[in-house]
């Protein structure tokens, strides 16, 4: 049952008649759990709110799969705004964001224009940018435009998934880079010829990979709301004498935040991931299919109105 439910919103994710009605009548359903507004100014004030709270955060303007010049250019404008307001304000804040809301579907030119722009923002406010891993359709595409960035500038990083057979050679590959990678478990419906259909083979490719980028020596964001996964790490760098500075436990926006808190009193950087913006529904849908409660909770929340 929980797989068939994590399947029909994956699917719902993808619907544009969905995504279009849903910019239209803004953050309603409970999607305020998991989004922190439509505008920037919206969103700044809740990364002031988990700054107090000793949180780090990392931004995201949200917008994907992208199919005209126009739009993905105003995406990237409501990047550079976001990167402004986290130097303007003085915010613990990264930033975030995925190639195909930049023009990755479109071409070569747009994205890394689009791209390029952002970086110059970034380095000037001293902001650091992650290139969030889409689909498997785009990962290859994706690491190789990291790459070619990451020769350019300093502050950029993306982001590799445990349940994909290609990750293991992937870290090998990208190490030479001596990469900043959030490492994750994976979010998108992937078919079992690229992809860990079972949880427990992700699990342990998850901690393989933890393993192998702390032990490179190189930083590393561990972003899981398992606590298997959090004290995995844990326990990894007391045995390894690897630093708390060598890397951080990220989470979403809206999800375990008593938890994120503890993390962060316990002495780890805690950063969480925060989107906004008025295309939030395919965040929305992905948020809603990997944990069945999410979708109890949004209910709930419906109810009460």
């Amino acid at each position: 049952m929980e797989q068939a439910m994590r399947d029909f919103f994956l699917f719902l994710s993808k619907n544009k008649a969905l995504t279009k009605m849903a910019k239209k009548y803004g953050l309603r359903f409970g999607a305020r759990r998991f989004v922190a507004g439509e505008t920037i100014g919206e969103a700044v004030d809740v990364i002031k709110q988990l700054n107090k709270q000793g949180l780090c955060v990392t931004i995201d303007y949200l917008g994907e799969f992208v199919d005209n010049e126009q739009e993905a250019g105003q995406i990237a404008d409501g990047s550079i705004a976001a990167i402004k307001a986290i130097g303007r304000e003085g915010l613990d804040s990264q930033l975030s964001l995925k190639l195909t809301s930049m023009g990755l579907d479109i071409s070569d030119e747009v994205v890394m224009s689009n791209m390029r722009r952002i970086m110059e923002a970034a380095v000037d406010n001293n902001v650091f940018v992650t290139i969030d891993m889409e689909d498997y359709s785009r990962c290859e595409k994706t690491i190789q435009i990291f790459k070619q960035l990451k020769l350019e500038y300093a502050n950029i990083g993306t982001v590799i998934q445990a349940y994909l057979f290609r990750t293991v050679s992937d870290i090998e590959a990208l190490n030479d880079f001596h990469p900043n990678l959030r490492l994750v478990k994976g979010a998108y419906k992937e078919s079992p010829e690229v992809a860990f259909p079972e949880k427990k083979d992700v699990d342990e490719n998850f901690q393989k990979i933890i393993k192998m980028h702390l032990l490179n020596g190189n930083y590393t964001a561990i972003a899981s709301h398992d606590d298997s996964i959090v004290e995995y790490t844990k326990k990894l760098a007391v045995e390894h004498n690897i630093p708390k500075d060598q890397f951080e436990f990220q989470m979403l926006y809206g999800i375990r935040n008593e938890r994120q808190v503890e993390l962060a009193k316990e002495g780890y950087k805690m950063r969480v991931y925060v989107p906004y913006g008025n295309d939030w529904y395919g965040y929305f849908m992905r948020r809603l299919a990997e944990r069945p409660a999410n979708v109890a909770f949004v209910l709930k929340g419906m109810l009460k109105k």
